[in-house]
């Protein structure tokens, strides 16, 4: 028996950051003109529970591609992450921690104008708030 072969893992030529896999081509018949970057802030690379749900919607009604990326996989892959999307259509960005008392839940939409041109690049830049240290009530 043998074992499965890992996919492989593409990087970006532009930012050799990591393509976050499946976001690449995911319109048929649409380039990929919009390169979005996720920096996640240093102080939160320790977040065990933590990750970012990314989601694309080509045309604000139908949910195309939506993925899971744990904020450990930042940590392993020191040269950041990435997804390429085209010029149409919205990205949201949602960061998600269970473990803090109330949990953290924000999320941020982007919107892909027609017409960007290839090779455009954003960045979103991801810091979960500090968690207050717990008090006991007197």
């Amino acid at each position: 028996m043998t074992a499965p072969s890992a996919p492989p893992q593409f990087k970006s030529a532009a930012s050799g950051r990591t393509v976050v896999p499946g976001w690449m081509n995911l319109v048929p018949g649409q380039p990929d003109a919009i390169e979005v970057q996720l920096d996640l802030a240093p102080d939160d690379l320790a977040r065990e529970h933590a990750c970012l749900l990314v989601e694309y919607w080509p045309d604000g009604k139908d949910l195309t591609l939506q993925s899971i990326l744990p904020v450990r996989a930042f940590s392993a892959t020191p040269e950041g992450w990435c997804l390429f999307v085209p010029s149409q259509g919205r990205v949201l960005v949602r960061a998600i921690d269970p473990q803090p008392n109330p949990p953290v839940l924000a999320s941020h939409w982007l919107n892909m104008e027609p017409g960007t041109p290839a090779g455009t690049s954003v960045t979103v830049s991801i810091k979960f708030p500090q968690q207050a240290p717990d008090t006991a009530n007197g």
